[in-house]
């Protein structure tokens, strides 16, 4: 979750993201939002205004594309020792990340396009962290929700909160978390039962 910038290696389509990138973030960071336009960008990426419209087509466009660039995760989650503790401190460093004023502003301009290039390649970064979760879980011999189950239980709700609520406290994530688990941990013997 940490944010990274991760250009396509060589060319000069790599070069000039990684320039429009690195330019709208610094502009972000240091005037007003309403301030920022697509001139100012390609003079600052020393680029031509019709490059960035060609590529985005739009500044909300871009907006969203740097957006889903800065989500995408630097490190594999945090290796506590249980991979139920490692969904926990996970899931709160994700709640907490994801709802500073950075990250909701992030959400709302991955959002506020129509394609949704960008919203599914955060939803595959999220995806590919509990997938390294669940996968521990399995060398351990723990038995643990599926990826949809950890999807649909644990981070909706916490996005659910973020977008329309109110900031997820580590309590509240924590329930999310007993509630999802025992019913992994019951799945065998209920197997077991039909039999």
């Amino acid at each position: 979750m940490v944010p990274k910038e991760n250009p396509r290696p060589g060319g000069r389509s790599a070069r000039v993201q990684a320039a429009v990138h690195h330019a709208v973030r610094e502009m972000l960071a240091g005037m007003e939002r309403a301030d920022v336009t697509i001139p100012l960008i390609a003079q600052r990426a020393n680029v031509t205004p019709s490059t960035i419209y060609r590529r985005w087509g739009d500044l909300q466009e871009l907006l969203a594309d740097v957006a889903a660039s800065r989500l995408q995760p630097e490190t594999e989650p945090l290796k506590t020792g249980s991979a139920r503790a490692d969904l926990q401190a996970w899931a709160e460093q994700y709640a907490d990340e994801m709802s500073s004023g950075a990250g909701r502003q992030m959400i709302r301009d991955i959002l506020a396009v129509s394609d949704t290039t960008n919203a599914e390649k955060c939803s595959g970064y999220t995806q590919q962290q509990l997938r390294v979760i669940v996968a521990r879980a399995e060398e351990q011999g723990e038995v643990f929700p599926t990826l949809t189950e950890l999807m649909d239980f644990v981070i909706s709700p916490i996005m659910y909160r973020i977008l329309f609520d109110q900031v997820p406290s580590s309590d509240y994530i924590h329930g999310l978390i007993s509630r999802i688990m025992p019913k992994a941990a019951a799945s065998p013997e209920t197997c077991g039962n039909n039999h």
